[in-house]
């Protein structure tokens, strides 16, 4: 995600990164494309963290995809 946190759509202000928890698993968004090299030969598909954000102000919650990892 970018350095710059973002900004909430509705309030303006910036948004507060947090951690996002499922019961002690790690949430992944994945992908219908498939992994490159001998695992995506596989049948494996890219999987991707998330990164969460909170507005303080009014509790949006946005999640993002962290594409570079």
């Amino acid at each position: 995600m970018a350095e710059v946190p973002p900004r909430c759509p509705d309030c303006g202000i910036g948004m507060d990164e947090m951690t996002l928890s499922a019961s002690g698993y790690n949430l992944k968004f994945v992908s219908e494309e498939d992994r490159e090299g001998i695992l995506g030969s596989l049948g494996a598909k890219q999987k991707f963290g998330v990164n969460a954000y909170v507005c303080s102000e009014c509790g949006l919650s946005r999640l993002y995809a962290d594409l570079d990892e």
